[in-house]
């Protein structure tokens, strides 16, 4: 399935050829399962060497500064004024991140985050004095004043987390937990939702505080982890797309029309989870087919059983048990929205990396509809299949770049190569650094950004690399011949966006007065 991804990704670009851009928001809603349940619905992966300036700095001084950051977004659509709730974690589901670091796509590496809801006041919860006697009423907000001055004597709602780390299989394997490096605690603390203005003074100053410094087992080199709420990354012309691929060849084949159309999902947020780990803590390979390459993705699992209950309280409003049931999975965008075929959505996020090679998915692959989807709208003639070059160039990595030996579907990062700074990312990632024959050319250091930006998609991926207008270019036989042109989606997705220092993605969307949906929009 890993493969199936990017091989989608050279469908689109042959769709891309047709007249319009097939693409989507990364993974927002993509299987019938995932729109059921928005909690555990991944909608994109971020997996690079970490290209804050102190870090390249470090990294550049010795291996021992070097870090790689993984971030797994959450919660698709999320509007900023979607009170009174807001968008919590599920405390039911399991959310992980795993690594693979010698290439036989079967996770070494686990980490896991688990969530707990707490009411404020002792788990009483807030309550106001309006004449019941002696006894307060409790208010039906998440808050009940400014939470920058007030602190968690406003805060009704209280998210905190716990990571392990699982050494080996996630099931079986052992687990130890992650902590915090100035207090050993086990347990963090999440920011509330940017409800807005009044709640929050200054909501960025506020969720800073929330980004932990710890301790990862075994390591001696501290961590850094972050999750709360942050403006959804993805860039994407979403509507056309789905209307049918409703856009004109003229735009989508002309690379300056790449910021013609406003991000649609630019008044949106996700909730995210990041964590930066020392790459020397990853246990990468040093010696083999996996030389210097990890591979990576994400999920999110609930109990097999589920049990309404008839007496619900805030913390119980169901009974869950039993083992966990993998319901998503993530790990190069894309491919469970564009490539995998309706009947199959909801076994592909239940499927692991380690099944690819003999998933029947794959004939999605070697047979991807879309192209032909794309005649039938356009009457435009797709490539000839089997697609078995596809198969073989995107099964396994890019030799020489990020290939370690595994025939599976996830991101694949080779941690050997420089982090680039965001001012010089290429947004159109590493696609530029390879000949016909997918041997990389040498990595161009000049110019502003790089004409080939070694360190970019799919050499892992960025928040700033424009994975539509790469993958629909790539599609085109970027890679494997004669490239077509480019090919894109009219929105553009650049660095600049985002924030150079961890946690990268940017202060989320307030849900009212500066940075609300009304300022976002020009709505008055």
């Amino acid at each position: 399935m890993r493969k199936i991804p990017i091989l989608a990704v050279l469908v689109l670009g042959a769709m891309a050829v047709s007249q319009a851009p097939p693409a989507s928001a990364s993974s927002h809603r993509e299987a019938p399962f995932a729109t059921k349940n928005p909690k555990t619905d991944g909608t994109d992966f971020y997996m690079f060497n970490s290209y804050d300036p102190a870090r390249i700095a470090s990294c550049a001084t010795s291996a021992a500064g070097c870090y790689v950051t993984f971030i797994a977004n959450y919660q698709p659509f999320q509007d900023a004024w979607g009170g009174p709730n807001y968008f919590n974690m599920d405390p039911d589901a399991l959310y992980e991140i795993m690594i693979d670091n010698n290439g036989d796509a079967k996770e070494d590496i686990t980490f896991q985050f688990q969530f707990s809801l707490a009411l404020g006041n002792g788990g009483k919860g807030i309550g106001l004095p309006i004449g019941k006697g002696s006894a307060d009423v409790a208010i039906p907000l998440v808050a009940s004043g400014n939470i920058d001055t007030g602190g968690m004597a406003n805060q009704n709602v209280i998210e905190t987390y716990t990571v392990n780390m699982v050494t080996g299989d996630r099931r079986t394997g052992t687990v130890a937990a992650v902590k915090d490096a100035t207090t050993s605690s086990t347990t963090f603390s999440k920011p509330m939702d940017n409800i807005g203005t009044k709640t929050f003074t200054d909501y960025a100053s506020y969720a800073n505080g929330f980004v932990h410094s710890v301790t990862i087992p075994g390591c001696s080199t501290p961590a850094n982890v972050f999750v709360g709420q942050r403006a959804d990354p993805f860039a994407v012309n979403i509507g056309p797309v789905f209307d049918l691929i409703d856009a004109p060849a003229s735009v989508i084949t002309n690379p300056d029309d790449r910021n013609a159309v406003a991000n649609p999902l630019l008044c949106k947020n996700v909730s995210t989870i990041a964590i930066e780990v020392p790459t020397s803590c990853l246990g990468v390979a040093t010696t083999g087919a996996s030389k210097d390459v990890i591979g990576s993705w994400t999920t999110a699992s609930v109990r097999q059983a589920r049990v309404i209950n008839p007496a619900p309280n805030f913390l119980q409003p169901t009974v869950e048990g039993g083992p966990w049931a993998q319901v998503s999975r993530l790990g190069m965008p894309l491919v469970n929205e564009l490539v995998v075929g309706l009947p199959d959505k909801d076994g592909y996020n239940s499927s692991e990396p380690s099944g690819d090679l003999t998933s029947g998915l794959v004939t999605y692959a070697e047979y991807p509809t879309l192209p032909a989807l794309v005649q039938a709208l356009f009457g435009v003639m797709p490539p000839p299949t089997p697609r078995t070059d596809l198969l073989t160039v995107f099964a396994t990595g890019v030799t020489g770049v990020n290939n370690n030996g595994a025939s599976a579907e996830y991101l694949r990062l080779n941690t050997a190569v420089p982090a680039t700074p965001a001012a010089n990312q290429n947004n159109l990632g590493a696609a530029g650094c390879f000949s016909q024959s997918l041997t990389p050319s040498a990595c161009s250091t000049t110019g502003t950004p790089y004409t080939c930006d070694c360190a970019g998609f799919p050499d892992g991926r960025r928040p700033g690399d424009d994975v539509v207008d790469i993958t629909m270019t790539v599609a085109e036989g970027a890679l494997t011949s004669t490239a077509n042109g480019f090919f894109g989606d009219a929105v553009l997705q650049d660095p600049s966006q985002f924030d150079s220092t961890f946690p990268y993605l940017t202060t989320p969307n307030s849900g009212s007065g500066v940075g609300s949906v009304q300022a976002c929009t020009g709505v008055p």
